[in-house]
């Protein structure tokens, strides 16, 4: 089989379980493709969003922007399983040592439950890193599907996604800046990207996580003493 149909194969053996399934998406490329693939052969698909500030407007637009496609298609926003880790370490905001930890197959229980749908599909691929791949190839037998998680661009390499999305007419994603993990973070492309695009969403983020601002603060006080 084609990797296109390997992905078909692992769609088609979930529609065969259910007609409504919960979609981790990040709106990144791999979760972009994954929304087209699955969106035609399901009823419902709920897509969960996990953010790290809640309500940030230039996301939002991005947001409707890729979901107006798809009639059948919901967006609910989370708050991120490493917002817990972060929370615990007192990372740019203030210190919570009694938080309890998370992961995403906590957060997939959770949603999975309010929402009393058992399937959850992922963007994961082999060729992300050593790691996924030694998980992937374990599921590699049951259509790359693990107690209700699914994957199915598992064999996929970040060429095919990009020659998928081009072909397909994909909206391209926010790029903060050039490296292949390129959501909101704690890193000073970010929020250069946000100082110069989305000054409000800033803003937003600085209330949530007030010692953030030092990110800037230094970039520009260090580029004032040259």
């Amino acid at each position: 089989m084609t990797k296109l149909e390997t992905a078909l194969d692992t769609i088609a053996y979930v529609q065969q379980q259910t007609d409504e399934v919960i979609l981790f998406n990040s709106f990144g490329k791999d979760s972009l493709v994954v929304l087209d693939l699955i969106a035609p052969y399901f009823k419902r698909v709920v897509c969960v969003f996990m953010y790290f500030v809640p309500d940030l407007d230039h996301i939002n637009r991005f947001i409707k922007q890729c979901v107006c496609r798809y009639p059948n298609v919901e967006v609910i926003q989370v708050p991120h399983w490493n917002l817990t880790h972060i929370y615990r370490s007192g990372m740019y905001c203030e210190k919570r040592p009694k938080q309890k930890l998370l992961k995403l197959r906590d957060i997939a229980d959770i949603v999975c439950k309010q929402y009393g749908i058992e399937w959850c599909f992922l963007g994961m691929k082999k060729a992300d890193g050593m790691n996924r791949r030694l998980m992937l190839n374990t599921y590699a037998a049951a259509h790359y599907t693990n107690k209700g998680m699914c994957y199915p661009l598992a064999d996929w390499t970040q060429k095919e996604i990009l020659a998928y999305m081009e072909q397909h007419r994909l909206p391209e994603p926010i790029r903060y800046g050039k490296k292949a993990s390129n959501g909101v973070g704690f890193n000073l492309d970010c929020f250069l990207w946000l100082e110069q695009n989305a000054p409000d969403d800033l803003a937003k983020i600085y209330q949530v996580f007030p010692m953030s601002q030092r990110i800037l603060y230094e970039y520009h006080y260090n580029n004032d003493q040259k």
